[in-house]
């Protein structure tokens, strides 16, 4: 599936090639972290399969939950995150985060990592009462 997308303020936009089977849902502590929320999810492709359409985004290096390092790549300007990669062997599968994705609502999570960490009330969450209107 082609898919395209950016980040919040416009500066770093891409095009990507992604098999939708591949969208994951994380629960580690890293990615709660990063997000401010109880999971993040991601879209995995082949790095060949992702093209830069504006500018580039910033990368910063950090050893993740699972002791792996993992490289980081945000928007320098609004700081929407948005790809993922590991080092060495690992850097050829890209991760890109589903937020900034625009065709995001065809994109339905198929599984779900690191939920050791997952937050035991994110289950109850439909019960909960909405603002009218929304």
């Amino acid at each position: 599936m082609q898919i395209d997308g950016g980040c919040h303020c416009g500066h770093v936009a891409y095009k990507a090639e992604i098999d939708p089977e591949q969208v994951t849902i994380c629960h580690c502590t890293d990615c709660q972290t990063l997000t401010g929320s109880p999971f993040r999810v991601t879209v995995l492709t082949a790095r060949q399969d992702l093209r830069l359409t504006a500018q580039a985004p910033k990368l910063y290096v950090r050893t993740g939950e699972n002791g792996h390092r993992r490289r980081q790549y945000f928007c320098p300007e609004c700081g929407t995150p948005l790809f993922t990669a590991g080092e060495g062997p690992e850097a050829e599968e890209w991760g890109i985060r589903w937020g900034s994705i625009r065709q995001r609502r065809e994109l339905a999570p198929k599984r779900q990592i690191w939920r050791r960490s997952e937050l035991p009330w994110i289950h109850g969450l439909g019960g909960l009462p909405g603002r009218p209107g929304d």
